[in-house]
């Protein structure tokens, strides 16, 4: 495959970053906020995503009977990576995890309330999957859905559910047959504000809010369930592939070593100039290396998902996964390294090396290591799914 853009991505790209020059302004973008926190999670940012959608970058690869325009996946990517760079919200979960899945698997009903809904930047969503037992292991979840007339009523609990303080749907996941277990998963719409759900933050060694989501008598009628039933956990990990990349943006970690970089190219070690420094000279070149294998990674599975009729591709996506949020982790530690014992001051705190960007990002990190799959559920998908190697070797 050809890694360099063509001149009209280019253009594109260049018309992307003037948009972002005109209206990425401290209220909806911060580079201070980690990765998976560029969320739409206030009016100023769910303005910010209008004019996105005015402008027709959302659901570009869409097919233009949805309101699409059959463009191919590279454009979302240069945007999505544009987006994350400035620490705007990014086009995430709405048009690349449950518009996606509702084009392939809805019905002609679910598809006609919610895709111009998403397309048209009017709702946002919470993704339900993992449970206080069923983490990586999403087969396992035991939220139960029992069918009733009319529909499905459902209790239990999910937890990790980040942004459900502030989303309109719950995309969720739930037991309808307790005999089978990755064909007794269905997949759920259901309005945030029903009638039985309750919502309690869980604060993260991020900074952030996450959420558990308890579920008391909820009724959610036959119309929004998506798909077949027995089918979620199929619909799911279709799903997960495409949350592993899209979700998981290169460009903060390129933009985070950039930093590092310039507080090298500056600073001073024992009264010399740091860039001198072997150790510090070797731990840059390995970790912009590594910064080109995770922007390649990430290409690749671009590419692969491009592939007519395709679905997610799930080995690059797991193996994209793995090394760009170990990358994350790796940059982090250079951050408190080479600043020294100011980087472990907190975020926008006075005078800290790199505005404080070292401590945050090695706490955030740990994060970005777990969500959409932890970093040992992405090498045994590498190993089963691409090396070939047995379930129990």
């Amino acid at each position: 495959m050809d890694f360099e853009f063509s001149e009209e991505l280019q253009a594109f790209s260049r018309e992307v970053e003037a948009f972002l020059d005109e209206h990425a302004t401290p209220d909806v973008a911060d580079v201070l906020r980690e990765n998976m926190a560029q969320i739409v999670d206030t009016p100023e940012r769910r303005a910010f995503m209008k004019k996105l959608s005015e402008r027709g970058w959302l659901g570009m690869t869409w097919p233009k009977e949805h309101g699409g325009q059959e463009k191919e996946g590279i454009y979302e990517y240069v945007l999505n990576e544009a987006l994350a760079r400035r620490g705007a919200p990014q086009i995430g979960k709405g048009v690349g995890i449950i518009g996606k899945t509702l084009i392939r698997h809805g019905s002609d009903k679910l598809k006609k309330e919610f895709l111009p809904q998403i397309i048209g930047a009017e709702v946002e969503f919470a993704v339900g999957y993992s449970e206080p037992n069923a983490g990586s292991d999403a087969a396992n979840m035991q939220l139960r859905a029992e069918k009733v007339d009319g529909g499905y009523r459902l209790n239990g609990q999910k937890t990790w559910t980040t942004s459900a303080h502030f989303a309109d749907w719950y995309w969720v996941g739930a037991r309808t047959d307790a005999t089978k277990k990755h064909d007794g998963i269905s997949l759920f719409l259901i309005p945030m504000d029903h009638e039985g759900l309750e919502v309690r933050g869980l604060p993260t060694i991020g900074d952030e809010l996450t959420n558990e989501v308890f579920f008391n008598d909820v009724f959610v009628s036959d119309d929004y369930l998506v798909g077949q039933e027995g089918s979620g956990f199929r619909y799911i990990s279709e799903a997960l592939d495409l949350e592993r990349f899209t979700m998981f943006t290169y460009s903060p970690t390129e933009q985070r070593l950039e930093e590092v970089i310039d507080l090298v190219r500056e600073g001073t070690l024992d009264d010399a100039p740091r860039r001198e420094d072997p150790v510090t000279r070797q731990t840059i070149a390995r970790l912009a290396t590594e910064a080109e294998v995770a922007r390649v990674l990430g290409l690749r599975f671009v590419h692969a998902a491009g592939r007519v009729g395709a679905k997610p591709p799930t080995v690059e996506a797991s193996e994209y996964k793995l090394f760009a949020t170990q990358l994350s982790q790796r940059v982090a530690n250079a951050m408190l390294d080479l600043a020294g014992p100011g980087a472990q001051l907190r975020v926008r705190t006075e005078d800290a090396p790199l505005r404080g960007r070292g401590d945050m990002t090695y706490r955030y990190s740990v994060i970005d290591t777990i969500g959409g799959g932890a970093s040992e559920i992405q090498k045994n998908i590498i190993a089963r799914r691409g090396l070939g190697l047995p379930k129990n070797f």
